[in-house]
Formats: C-alpha cells, structure tokens, sequence
C-alpha cells in the first residue's frame, strides 16, 4: 500500500502482476516543452566527442580531460593498470593510446608515478571510466589530471571492437574531437593527410640541456640486493634522451651510477671527452630511421665506450651497427609480453612500447640476438661483446614480472666494469 500511494504520488501507475510501470503527466507539467528542457538535469553525460579513424569508422562517446581537436595514431595498450606511466611515457609522443582493460581511472593518480614531466600523448581511449577513486596515494582523479595536462580523452567507446580493428588492419590514424562544428568529413580528411612515418619526434621530447640526474629508487621501493651494494662503483653514465624514461636513471642510480644526462642531438665528441664509463641510448618515440643524427651519434660512440641501448636506443644501435628496423603491423604496447633470454632459456614478463623493431636477418656477424619475442618471435635484445654493446627493445626498468628485467642493469655494470678493468 504504501508502495502504491508513493508512485501516485509520484505520478506513477502499477499494473497489478505486471512489472510494467507507465509514467503518467505530472500535475506541474503545464509549462512549456522548451521551459522543461531548462529544467531537466540529467545524471548522465551524453556523448560529445568523435573519433574518426582513417579507415572511414567513426566511435562516438564522451570527454574527459581536455577539449579540442587532436589527430595522432591509434594504438592499443594491454596493461591492466599503470595509466600514469603510460600517460607521461614520452615514447607515446604522436600517439592515441586505446586501453584494452575496460575499467581506467579507479586508482586515481598520484605524484610518485611520473615517468617524465609532461604528458607527450596525443590522448587517451577508455572503455569505462570509474566514477570513483580508491587508492591511499591518489591525490587527484583522472578526468582533473587530464584536463590540468590538457589532454584529450574519450570513454564509452566500444574499445574491444576498436582493438580487433587494429589488429586485423594495423595501426590507424585517428582524429579526435569535441568540436561539432567539424564535420565528419573534415575529421576523416585530418586523418587520412597526417602521416607519422618519417618524422623526428625525438627532439620534441629530447631535453635541451645537458644536467645531472641525482635520484634512486626510495628505500622503500628498492627490491634489488645488487642494487644496494653498488653504492662504491661509482661508475658515471652519460644518457642520451631520446625521450627517456624516469625510472631508467632512478634503476642506474641505484645501481651507483653518476648519470649526466644530455640532449638527443648532443656531439658525441663532447661525450667522448667526458670520458665516462658508459653510454645509455634511451627509449623514446616514432621511426628510428626518421632520425639519421642520432644513429650517426650511436656509430661513433659505439665501440669506443661500453653502451647499453633501450627501446628506440636498442633500434639505433641495431642500425648503427648495420641492420635495418621496420615498422610492425601494431607494434608492442603493454605490461604482460613475455620475453625469452637464448641463452639460458629465461623467460621473462616484460613492459613493451614500440612500433617498430630490428630486423633480426639484417644484423652483421659478430651481433648476437640475445633475446626474442614469444608472442611473434621478433627480435628483443642484441648483443655485439667486440664493440662493448648491449640493448634490450623492452623496458628493464618496468615492473610487470613484477622484477624480471633488472637484472639488465647489472649486466651493464658488469661490461663497465670489465672495461675499466682493461
């Protein structure tokens, strides 16, 4: 009874036996259509924002973050969680990058996880975004990271169907907008006119002048007993940023080393008169072939000083050594690839972003493949012990196995050490 006299209040009837409930005029509806409209709120956001890939499909959903207009390539991540680190990884720079975990934003972001200063992606593609946030370091949510880094964002979007379209065409170009005053038409023709391949997206990410990097993993992250007893090597290290990684300089750090880092386009004469103890060729974003400066840079370090190249660094050494990079047809990006090491047989669960790779046939003799791919065999690390050189086309410094690749580190402290020996 007192269920029924609520809905008549409310301006509702219930059909006895039935589930069906109709909702009648309310008795303040004589206002006009247009003055209702005014004063409806919805608890729901409608969808606002378009992307329209350069295959002709368009995926309507909502904003979060930033508005505007962006174009960049799509391509998919399968992390189940590291969002911040994705977000601030300048390997992404030119990118929209696609989650396949459905549900992003739950733990909120905090101040620890940053991987670089800025955010280089062109945006972020969900599935889901959690209307809440639950995480003791949490200091804002997603949706205020975003829009204070003025980035773009779109959820509610189908990002499974989107994936399977990527990984049966390969990575596509996208636009991205909030604008309704663009056309579908116009936001396919950004797309189908932008082109990624060939460009020189190091230098926007690059540093612009040399400094010194100071910081190590915090006592309370450290997890490696190696790392703790290198606080008396004292070896120094000069990184070239690529687009390098935080995390990168905090394991070497930890590992004892002095690290200077300098820009990506610094003379490696000035390096070499440094006279350090090693070379670090970082990560960083797009077509190694797109940036003949830097190979020629790792050509004439190479040999002469003990290096150790990571990702993009791993790609211009290959190169700088004689082989050739391509572009896959989707690339690797997320927490979960496994990785075997040839020579032990060691399988490791590696953090991977890169859309190109080494060409594994194209390597001269005397470079060894150290490491390969499991998921499609492609080349993961090189080796060449006649020029001190080592690289790896995953991250090390990355925690998904949850510390499988460290050891990375310490095997370059070992060729630097030998070296010194020499």
């Amino acid at each position: 009874m007192a269920l029924a006299l609520n809905m008549m209040a409310l301006g509702l009837s219930m059909h006895s036996c039935q589930t069906t409930y109709v909702l009648k005029p309310l008795a303040f509806c004589s206002l006009s259509q247009t003055s209702q409209a005014h004063l409806i709120q919805r608890p729901w956001k409608l969808q606002d924002t378009r992307l329209v890939l350069e295959d002709g499909s368009i995926w309507k959903g909502k904003s979060f973050g930033a508005v505007g207009t962006q174009v960049a390539e799509v391509v998919f991540n399968t992390s189940l969680t590291g969002y911040q680190e994705i977000l601030t990884d300048p390997s992404y720079a030119g990118q929209f990058v696609l989650m396949t975990n459905p549900h992003i934003g739950n733990t909120g972001v905090n101040s620890g996880d940053e991987e670089s200063q800025e955010c280089h992606l062109g945006g972020l593609i969900i599935r889901s975004l959690s209307n809440c946030v639950s995480n003791w370091r949490a200091i804002e949510t997603l949706p205020e990271y975003l829009k204070r880094r003025n980035v773009m964002g779109i959820y509610d979007v189908d990002t499974r169907a989107i994936t399977r379209r990527l990984r049966e065409d390969g990575s596509l170009v996208g636009a991205l907008s909030t604008d309704t005053s663009k056309t579908d038409e116009e936001l396919l023709h950004a797309a189908r006119t932008w082109e990624i391949v060939g460009k020189d997206l190091i230098s926007g990410v690059s540093c612009t002048e040399p400094y010194e990097w100071k910081y190590r993993t915090d006592d309370e992250w450290e997890f490696s007993a190696e790392a703790g007893k290198a606080d008396t090597e004292g070896f120094h290290v000069v990184a070239y940023d690529f687009g390098v990684k935080h995390n990168i300089l905090r394991r070497l750090s930890s590992y004892g080393c002095k690290i200077t880092v300098v820009p990506s386009n610094w003379p490696a004469s000035e390096v070499i008169k440094l006279n350090p103890d090693g070379v670090l060729f970082s990560n960083g974003p797009g077509d190694p072939s797109a940036v003949p400066y830097a190979v020629d840079t790792v050509k004439e370090v190479t040999g002469k000083i003990p290096v150790f190249g990571i990702c993009m660094g791993h790609q211009l050494l290959g190169q700088a050594l004689g082989g050739s990079t391509f572009k896959m047809k989707f690339g690797h990006h997320g927490g979960n690839h496994p990785v075997r090491h040839i020579q032990t047989g060691r399988v490791e669960i590696s953090s991977q972003n890169h859309n190109y790779a080494v060409d594994s046939a194209s390597l001269p003799e005397g470079v060894e493949v150290t490491h390969i791919n499991l998921n499609d065999g492609s080349c993961a690390g090189i080796s060449y012990p006649a020029m001190k050189a080592m690289s790896l086309q995953y991250h090390p410094e990355s925690s998904p196995g949850p510390h499988d690749a460290d050891p990375a580190f310490q095997r370059f402290i070992e060729m630097m050490k030998e070296n010194r020996g020499h």
